[in-house]
């Protein structure tokens, strides 16, 4: 009901109504000429009473022609936001850098592992506070974080210029960027021509000893089993870790790594920009893709305790607008339609978060059972 409530109110706000209706009520109680004097001043201070009082509920939902203005005036009185994330350290710290530099409001970080990040929301949730004001990790994280309704549903225009998977009915958190799943392999040990083109092509037993996959893939495994049929595609990877045995490590970035090095030959699952990226510097290293890619959303949701509400805003939207070209300059997959991404022209499936967090119990155990505990 509160929520309900809450949407209401949401959709009414109106800073110009608000301010007029107390002078008018002054007016009427009172009359003297000083009082309507007094009803009339606040009429004239409405943009700076709205900029230092608006709250992010107030935020979210207002769409004057003004908005960007009273937002970014309020973010740089504000002067600062908390921002939780799992991007890479060298991104986190350019997309802070470009930030800060355009509209000098300073970005305090705090980066760390998707499931850390959670675990943190949570313990601050349960203690009865916030600490953060916008948190940015992977896709079905942010939707574990939703579900705890802490995130304040948005109403940004900013969304008209997202592919439709970006946006989701809820409104409490949107996709920033993807994660593009590939299978990445060692040029020098994997020629052109003997790169395999399927799964099945990998129970040849010259792959024996030389694949690897990272430790918590549990929702791209979910997605290419379904895509497979669920019988058959558990039968496949079972025989395939019973033939040849597959490597299991933490960290994308080290996997690469690991193939680049020639420790191994073949990763079931790597992230495309973390191999176009080491491809670019000079490494040995290439992708391909067994079927359509997978892209995992990566999103980000506001605090509905932010302390810095216009702060927490401005970065919102910064990350739907002017960080897309930066994304996309490093190898990363926007979501805008209006920046070019490596996923244009190609089949791409999405990873449902929602499907992801509603069944994790079960791909979670089964990518143990097939994978990690069979090492």
């Amino acid at each position: 009901m509160r929520d309900a409530r809450e949407s209401r109110d949401n959709r009414d706000f109106d800073p110009h109504t608000v301010v007029m209706k107390r002078a008018i009520s002054l007016f009427q109680l009172t009359a003297p000429r000083a009082w309507l004097c007094l009803a009339l001043s606040l009429v004239c201070a409405i943009p700076h009473a709205f900029a230092q009082e608006a709250t992010i509920v107030e935020l979210a939902s207002y769409g004057g022609p003004d908005r960007m203005q009273r937002i970014t005036a309020g973010a740089r009185r504000e002067g600062q936001l908390t921002l939780y994330t799992s991007l890479t350290a060298a991104t986190a710290a350019k997309v802070k850098a470009d930030f800060e530099r355009r509209y000098g409001v300073k970005i305090n970080l705090w980066r760390a592992s998707s499931e850390n990040i959670v675990q943190r929301v949570l313990t601050e949730t349960r203690a009865g506070r916030s600490d953060f004001d916008v948190v940015e990790t992977n896709g079905p994280e942010m939707e574990s974080i939703a579900r705890e309704r802490v995130l304040q549903k948005i109403a940004s225009p900013s969304f008209a210029n997202l592919i439709p998977q970006a946006v989701f009915a809820h409104r409490e958190w949107v996709a920033t960027r993807l994660n593009v799943f590939v299978q990445c392999y060692n040029t020098r040990l994997v020629p052109k021509d003997e790169v395999p083109k399927s799964f099945v092509e990998l129970l040849d037993p010259k792959w024996k000893g030389r694949l690897g996959i990272e430790a918590n893939d549990a929702d791209w495994f979910q997605t290419v089993v379904q895509d497979m049929g669920e019988p058959k595609g558990l039968a496949l990877f079972r025989q395939l870790v019973a033939t040849n045995g597959v490597s299991v490590r933490k960290g994308h970035a080290l996997l690469a790594e690991l193939v680049t090095s020639g420790e191994i030959a073949l990763s079931l699952t790597c992230y495309s920009f973390k191999i176009d990226q080491d491809r670019k510097a000079g490494a040995p290293i290439d992708w391909t893709s067994f079927g359509p890619l997978l892209a995992r959303p990566n999103g980000e949701g506001i605090s509905r305790r932010a302390k810095h509400p216009h702060a927490a805003m401005l970065f919102y939207e910064y990350m739907l607008n002017e960080a897309q070209p930066l994304l996309a300059q490093l190898e990363l997959a926007p979501v805008s339609t209006r920046v070019e991404s490596t996923l244009r022209g190609r089949q791409v499936r999405f990873i449902d978060p929602k499907a992801v967090l509603d069944e994790s119990d079960k791909w979670d155990k089964l990518y143990q059972e097939i994978f990690v505990q069979r090492r």
